[in-house]
């Protein structure tokens, strides 16, 4: 947030936890805290840490600024394949932890309605946002005022909690990596297709093989 965040005396109201999922996303926004706030509470539901293997599993029903919230809370990533997105455009995320094999749904509640001290500020900033005269200046301290805003909420003001029954998602797979018969590009070999005469080739040159 550059300066606003620097400057603003509601900087206190900023956990250290939350800054450093401001400092992996790069900017604080109403999106992020959704995906902090749910991280939070799913530490406290699930009595679990920031996961370092596959532990804990997040399920995002979206591809937003959440997302990365869970990541830097929860340790949930694509690359150690326990973070699925399934982009239905909700803004809904299950967490599991594996070894009590137990899942939590977080959805929001309502449509967002400022309640911070700053009302007629948001508002002034919220009309300009939404009739496209804001400055960039402007658009970022209206995401900052909802950022602080919905970060100073009780939860279950903002999400609803579902205890759900959930099957385990497999581990992330490994296989060894084999050369694609057209391209010689190293390919993991499960997700080859095979080609002319059962060769294996990589996706990419089987579409071009199929157009």
């Amino acid at each position: 947030m550059g300066n606003i965040l620097k400057n603003d005396k509601a900087e206190t109201e900023i956990s250290l936890d939350l800054k450093q999922c401001v400092a992996f996303h790069g900017h604080l926004c109403p999106g992020l805290v959704y995906g902090y706030v749910v991280a939070k509470e799913s530490i406290r539901l699930l009595g679990i840490k920031r996961s370092t293997d596959e532990e804990v599993v997040a399920v995002c029903e979206n591809d937003s600024c959440a997302v990365d919230g869970l990541q830097v809370m929860l340790g949930t990533t694509a690359g150690k394949g326990n973070l699925i997105i399934k982009d239905y455009g909700k803004n809904a995320y299950t967490v599991i932890n594996r070894s009590k094999e137990k899942a939590y749904r977080f959805s929001r509640i309502t449509s967002y309605n400022y309640s911070g001290k700053n009302a007629d500020e948001f508002n002034k900033l919220e009309k300009a946002v939404s009739e496209g005269t804001a400055s960039e200046q402007q658009r970022l301290r209206q995401k900052y005022l909802k950022a602080v805003d919905l970060f100073s909420r009780p939860f279950d003001e903002v999400f609803f909690t579902k205890e759900v029954e959930f099957s385990m998602p497999p581990y992330a797979p490994l296989a060894p990596s084999v050369a694609c018969a057209i391209c010689g590009e190293m390919t993991m070999k499960t997700k080859m297709v095979p080609g002319k005469g059962g060769r294996l080739i990589c996706i990419p040159c089987s579409n071009m093989t199929a157009s």
